[in-house]
């Protein structure tokens, strides 16, 4: 599993950067392109994909990789 991606503010851009990484990865205008970029590393990598709000408070996380908890199958 790769390190988790995260999309954070950046003054009036948006930045796709690894976890714990010192450098953002690519700084974008629209944070609708930096959420696409970033969901396609975290499926390349098979990681955690966050994304932060404006203000800096997580606004959605997804998994792309193998869930320690998947879901349970409710059909027997």
């Amino acid at each position: 599993m790769g390190k988790n991606q995260w999309v954070s503010p950046r003054d009036d851009k948006w930045a796709v950067h690894g976890e714990g990484n010192s450098k953002d990865t690519k700084i974008f205008d629209k944070k609708s392109d930096a959420v696409e970029y970033g969901k396609n590393i975290s499926k390349n990598q098979q990681s955690e994909f966050i994304v932060q709000k404006k203000n800096g408070q997580i606004q959605s996380k997804d998994s792309f990789g193998n869930d320690p908890l998947p879901p349970r199958d409710t059909e027997h």
